[in-house]
């Protein structure tokens, strides 16, 4: 779901007002009020998106890279098709949709799936398609894109290992937007809706896992990409405690956790050993921070649920087949929006949390059993088998079209009460495929 606030004045239409704003140096007060004031719009939830991030792949050779000058003019094309969701190129070359909110499911699901009809037949016309996998289950990442921006990322994650670089390069996502919520308490509360994302978002990884190869070879892991993020730490790709009040934690971890680079005019950006938010707050070196700055702060944390006015729940693979995505995205808006099925979902996810270890996600052994097992692991097959069949209850009354329906109601049949992921279908799970042929077959439905 496309959000203006994300980015800096920079990247945005703006008065001079507001640019003169965002360059003036902000303090560690003001930054907290800031952070409270943006990151959570209550209200009653209205408005839903999707962000579908793809691999592009030459079909008839999936499994080599695209070169990056053939990589380049595809993009290059795509750019020309008008869309209604914003389309941008991820660091490794993957392409990514990011719908505008929608005032429903139908009109979400309507407005992607024609700009992804649009991208396809572009693509067709360079002999590419996209494939959904939520990690490139051949190559190791490769960067594509080379801009400070990347630079300065790379750098800074290559700190902890190579697990930075497959998720820039080598991963890909579907990541559900829901509204915040209501200001006051209750299941469609946002401190509620908070607390749920983050318990939810354990099963969503288990049922939805879809990366099991890295170099093809298995991993051991149904959800690669979900490991790497582990791998990269609490500091940059963790979550607060969910214990406490919302907007208070994520404004202490948002302070707390390190700046990736400190942004520069000309030539490459300052990438900074250990230097926390708050920490440049104070000292005001090796410049004042900014607003922009702050702004620019926010974008370089990858939580498993993000508040960006609205909550991005970012933990979710790329899936197989055109319309895979779909499924993810009906389940998700079902338990969120639907009163009835969101207080199903709480009541399912409960029992799970004494799993967790009072650590924060995704670095405790529920989401690392949901990442290495999915739903293998009993108790989470059984918190996906009521949050589905509710889910599916629920979406009539969504309005959702009979198409979305039996999509789910197959997705429930196929997976979820076998106690099955797509990532089974790949070789590292039961009835192994050559990963070849499985991309075939994906690459073309």
């Amino acid at each position: 779901m496309s959000d203006a606030s994300s980015g800096d004045c920079t990247e945005h239409h703006c008065t001079k007002h507001d640019c003169t704003r965002h360059r003036a140096a902000v303090t560690e007060a003001e930054v907290d009020a800031l952070i409270r004031g943006i990151c959570f719009k209550t209200g009653p939830p209205r408005t839903l998106g999707v962000e579908v991030e793809w691999l592009v792949r030459d079909p008839e050779r999936p499994w080599l890279p695209v070169a990056p000058e053939r990589l380049e003019a595809a993009h290059a094309a795509v750019r020309t098709v008008p869309l209604d969701s914003p389309l941008t190129v991820e660091p490794g070359g993957q392409l990514e949709l990011s719908s505008l909110p929608a005032a429903s499911l139908t009109e979400c699901v309507t407005s992607v799936s024609a700009d992804l009809t649009a991208v396809r037949k572009v693509l067709a016309g360079h002999g590419l398609a996209l494939l959904g996998v939520g990690h490139d289950p051949w190559q190791e990442p490769r960067r594509f894109l080379h801009e400070p921006r990347y630079d300065a990322m790379e750098a800074c994650l290559d700190r902890t290992g190579r697990a930075g670089r497959h998720m820039m390069c080598a991963s890909a996502s579907v990541q559900v937007c829901v509204d915040a919520g209501y200001e006051e308490p209750g299941p469609q509360g946002y401190e509620r809706r908070w607390w749920l994302a983050h318990q939810l978002g354990a099963v969503l990884v288990a049922a939805f896992a879809n990366s099991p190869l890295t170099a093809r070879r298995p991993t051991g892991w149904r959800s690669t990409r979900q490991l790497h993020w582990m791998e990269i730490g609490p500091g940059r790709a963790g979550a607060p405690p969910t214990d406490g009040e919302p907007r208070a934690d994520w404004a202490r971890h948002v302070l707390d956790s390190p700046v990736m680079c400190v942004r520069r005019d000309e030539g490459p950006w300052d990438v900074p050993e250990g230097l926390t938010f708050r920490e440049w707050t104070r000292s005001r070196a090796p410049r004042p921070p900014t607003r922009a700055d702050l702004d620019y702060h926010l974008t370089t944390l990858f939580p498993p649920v993000r508040p960006r006015g609205h909550l991005e729940l970012r933990m979710i693979d790329a899936q197989p087949g055109d319309d895979g995505w779909i499924v993810p995205l009906a389940v998700t808006a079902a338990l969120f929006d639907d009163a009835e099925a969101a207080e199903a979902a709480h009541r399912a996810v409960k029992p799970l949390t004494e799993r967790t270890l009072d650590r924060p996600a995704p670095h405790n052994p529920l989401w690392s059993d949901a990442a290495r097992l999915g739903l293998a692991d009993p108790g989470l097959r059984e918190a996906a088998t009521a949050c589905f069949t509710a889910a599916l209850a629920a979406l009539p009354r969504l309005g959702a079209t009979p198409e979305v329906s039996v999509a789910v109601a197959g997705y429930l049949d196929r997976y979820v009460l076998r106690g099955r992921c797509p990532a089974d279908d790949l070789p590292a799970g039961a009835g192994a495929t050559d990963p070849r042929a499985h991309a075939r077959k994906d690459i073309r439905s």
